[in-house]
């Protein structure tokens, strides 16, 4: 009894301070955090949302008991009209005081209820709203809980380079989410040299018609590889009319955004299915225990609260995003907790609207910094809003199968595409390539690449634009008087025929003449290219330079011919008033090897019969000497060889001497007898130097070049045919005529097969890309048509077509002989190579023989001394008489051994003979 006022006063005093915490603490309740929960509740998307955050509060206080808070959520259904939603956001902050508002569906409606956030300094988060426009520059109390749209543009630019495809088409709604990657994506595919010649903008409230009409427009197109850009409901009204228009077959190739890949598992198996071949790029969640267990438990929850829905759909990424999003936003509630202060009134009362009415949250900035502070490991991976939006981390790269899809890689911003993941992070080979990617079941069930254009089957011929060259040998163009069909022949049209052929797809053309009445142009080949860039033809065949000033407007193929821009001059006969030229037939390098190879033969020579005791090289060092080793290694039979191995030595270069002077007589009776021709002029500046009259062809880039060289305009003389440039040519520059003509290299190929004698070609004094065939920008054409011709030029193809116009390769005069017609040393290194192993090896045998000549004497004279001894100590031990007699014999026995060494000597002379 005596407790019971002490507990009566506490709970006064407790009143007094706090009310709320007195409540509390009597009936035990946790804070009230009221939350407003904004979505398309009819949608997919809504659904999939509604029931993650509805089990996310769930699970979060089932394990965090002892909070102080606990979120109170209000849905309000946006019925995806931005007013209501709009609307529902005012209604929620009038009636329940809100502290944070979750979910704007779409970045329309994020865009509204952020602007009421910003006025009344509460917080919105979105885990949908994927806009990039949606920015905390203009938008500070906005959260976004996933990634920016153009987060992804990346990922798709690499991918369409990867599978080496130049040009798509974008696909997207015309609203605030279909418009806001545009400028991102465009510029994505920019850097990696892909082309957008097409925007196709689709509204969303389009039928089944107008779907139709603007497929129809596409297929009139030669691109075929489309990205798309739209939400679920119009994705797949969009693919089901593809799908009927014929535009899901082979040779197609479609790629979605991450808006529809993301949730592609709670897509009905309906649209799924007219989605097959499909790529799609999606964010990338790690796989886990705990996502599996949370997988079950939402599905499970998921069909009690619609009970209607197709058993089907299952868990997608926005629903996890949804999950973590409740987790973030209840741990940053506990950290800032219910603020005891009262709301303030931004503006007065009286007369005000329903925005002006509003009061500020006291507790939204702190509750913004809480929440862009919260870091953690959700079920979606790892969630950090620091930058008021989650970082980029990996997409994953999806094909649609069946009713259901297959993994083909991934991308990260550090390691591009990649096949797979692993423990570490990206495993790569380096490059982005389709080879790091695993096989794709494109459209109409093909596992061939698609090559990302076609020439369209309801569209017309590719037109083949001809101008008649001032060379019909290159190219010459006919009209049919009756049909009025275009044809044309020459060098140029059978080229472009014959890569025709090549192509790997049938392809329809049909020339048309280039008619300067009709084009009101002044018939130049500037003119005639420039018809491609105004789109009249598809493509210019014909002897067309590569120039950079064309290539600003129109793309050229490989070029078909030679390069450069070489001179066309007369010859004239060169007498041989050289003092030196007998040292012309031998190279440098072969005249100081013969010379050493002479000596070191004689030298050799020499050595191997001074060994073997030959008188003729015995005796002091003097001229004699000098001239019995040069002799010994030309004339055999001068001095007597007295040595097997000599003989040999001599033999084998006397061969090599004789292979050597036939041919050094060869080359120079060919230098003497064959008439020597050069040409009169062989640069260029020397022309502009003497004042030279020099010729060009009438209408070519030639004359700009020679102008720029430094000619002077008095000093140039235009010219149309092949014969005016002979006949001018033949007259010279006194005479009326020129000393030289300017021209590209093609064309003094066919000027010298007519004209074989009298003139020569000089150069190529400039260089230049050849002839070509021009397109219009970007055209996917231009890759398939340069493999062609590379194609053709790389085999035998190009030469039958060259002898059927220009009757020969080319036509140079050879005649004239010059240092390098010379014989070198490495012609005659086998000769050289095979007498000096012979020589070396003799003398390396006469040497060792030599020295076995040495060690018997030796040998001879250690026994004779031993000899002596012996008969020396037979004297000491007889009489005197016996002396007298030793004495005597060995008189005797020294004269004996005189006469043996004098016997041997003779021996020794008459075994060298």
């Amino acid at each position: 009894m005596e407790r019971t006022p002490r507990a009566i006063l506490f709970l006064f005093l407790l009143l007094l301070v706090d009310p709320g915490v007195a409540q509390n603490t009597t009936t035990g309740k946790a804070d009230e955090f009221h939350v407003g929960v904004i979505l398309n509740l009819g949608s997919l998307v809504g659904k999939v949302a509604r029931t993650s955050i509805s089990l996310a509060v769930k699970d979060f206080y089932a394990v965090h008991q002892i909070y102080s808070t606990k979120l109170v959520l209000h849905f309000r259904d946006s019925m995806a009209s931005d007013v209501k939603a709009a609307s529902a956001a005012i209604e929620l902050l009038d009636n329940y005081k809100l502290q944070a508002i979750i979910g704007p569906q779409k970045s329309s409606e994020a865009v509204f209820i952020s602007k009421i956030g910003n006025i009344t300094q509460v917080p919105t988060v979105s885990f949908t709203a994927t806009s990039p426009s949606l920015t905390s520059d203009t938008m500070p109390y906005f959260v976004r809980a996933t990634l920016n749209d153009s987060a992804q543009v990346n990922s798709i630019a690499s991918l369409v380079k990867a599978y080496g495809w130049r040009e798509v088409v974008l696909v997207y709604e015309n609203t605030d989410y279909g418009r806001g990657i545009l400028p991102y994506l465009i510029s994505a595919l920019q850097e990696s040299d892909v082309h957008v010649p097409y925007q196709c903008v689709i509204p969303p409230s389009a039928t089944s018609e107008i779907m139709m009409q603007e497929l129809y427009k596409l297929m009139t197109m030669q691109t075929r590889v489309f990205v798309v850009h739209m939400s679920s409901t119009m994705t797949y009204l969009l693919f089901t009319k593809a799908k009927e228009a014929g535009m899901m077959d082979k040779g197609f190739a479609w790629i979605t955004t991450n808006g529809v890949a993301n949730i592609i598992d709670s897509l009905n198996p309906s649209v799924t299915e007219v989605m097959n071949g499909v790529l799609g790029v999606r964010y990338h969640v790690p796989k886990s225990k705990k996502l599996d267990s949370f997988s079950i438990r939402w599905n499970r929850m998921y069909q009690q609260d619609n009970p209607d829905e197709s058993p089907f759909n299952k868990l997608s990424i926005v629903g996890l995003r949804a999950y973590d999003t409740i987790w973030a936003l209840a741990q940053a509630a506990e950290k800032v907790g219910i603020s005891s202060a009262p709301n303030k009134q931004p503006w007065s009362i009286k007369n005000s609207t329903c925005l002006e009415s509003m009061v500020i949250s006291p507790n939204g900035p702190k509750l913004l910094a809480a929440i862009v502070q919260n870091k953690f490991r959700g079920i979606s991976g790892d969630f950090d809003l620091t930058d008021k939006q989650l970082k980029v981390s990996v997409f994953q790269i999806i094909n649609v199968v069946g009713r259901g899809w297959r993994e083909i890689g991934f991308w990260s911003v550090k390691s591009g595409l990649s096949r797979q993941l692993n423990q570490n992070g990206l495993k790569t080979t380096g490059s982005a390539s389709m080879l790091d990617l695993n096989p794709v079941i494109w459209p109409g069930e093909s596992t061939e690449i698609p090559r990302g254009w076609e020439i369209p089957i309801n569209g017309k011929k590719l037109r083949v634009g001809v101008h008649t060259s001032n060379c019909p040998e290159f190219i010459k163009t006919f009209r049919d008087p009756v049909t009025n069909v275009t044809s044309a022949s020459g060098l140029s049209v059978d080229i472009f025929e014959e890569a025709i052929k090549r192509l790997p797809f049938a392809l329809t053309y049909e020339y048309l003449a280039f008619d300067t009445a009709d084009t009101a142009t002044t018939g130049s080949y500037n003119d005639f290219i420039y018809q491609v860039y105004l789109q009249k033809y598809d493509i210019a065949v014909g002897d067309i330079t590569v120039r950079y000033n064309r290539s600003l407007y129109v793309d050229f193929t490989v070029p078909y011919t030679e390069s450069g821009v070489g001179m066309i001059v007369p010859v004239k006969e060169n007498m041989i008033k050289n003092m030196w030229i007998f040292l012309k037939p031998l190279s440098t390098g072969m005249w100081f090897g013969s010379i050493i190879f002479f000596i070191y033969t004689g030298v050799v020579a020499w050595l191997l019969e001074y060994l073997n005791g030959n008188q003729h090289v015995h005796g002091p060092f003097s001229l004699k000497q000098v001239g019995i080793t040069m002799f010994f290694s030309i004339f055999e039979e001068k001095e007597k060889l007295e040595r097997f191995l000599s003989r040999i030595v001599l033999l084998v270069w006397m061969f090599v001497f004789l292979v050597l002077t036939s041919s050094y007589t060869a080359s120079f009776a060919s230098m003497l007898t064959v008439q020597q021709l050069s040409p009169t002029v062989t640069d260029v500046h020397e022309l502009q130097r003497k004042g030279e009259y020099v010729g060009f062809h009438r209408g070519s880039y030639i004359e700009g070049l020679l102008v720029d060289i430094g000619f002077e305009k008095s000093k140039m003389r235009p010219y149309e045919t092949q014969e005016d440039f002979a006949a001018a040519l033949s007259k010279g520059s006194k005479d009326g005529g020129i000393a030289a003509l300017v021209h590209e290299i093609p064309y003094i190929k066919l000027f010298l097969a007519k004209y074989s004698k009298g003139y020569t070609m000089v150069g190529p004094i400039y260089k230049s890309a050849g002839f070509a065939f021009a397109l219009p920008k970007q055209s996917p054409l231009r890759a398939e048509m340069s493999r062609a011709i590379l194609n053709i030029t790389g085999e035998d193809s190009i030469n039958e077509i060259e002898k059927k116009w220009i009757y020969q390769n080319s036509h140079q005069h050879e005649d004239k002989i010059d240092g390098s017609g010379a014989i070198t040393f490495e012609s005659f290194g086998g000769l050289f190579l095979l007498t000096g192993i012979v020589t070396t090896c003799s003398l390396a045998v006469a040497m060792l023989m030599n020295l076995y000549k040495k060690y018997q004497q030796n040998a001879w004279s250690k026994e004779d001394d031993q000899n002596e001894c012996v008969h020396g100590q037979q004297g000491e031990n007889g009489d005197s008489q016996e002396e007298q007699g030793d004495q005597n014999s060995n008189e005797h026995g020294n004269c004996s051994d005189i006469e043996k060494q004098t016997t041997l000597t003779v021996q020794l002379s008459s075994n060298t003979e």
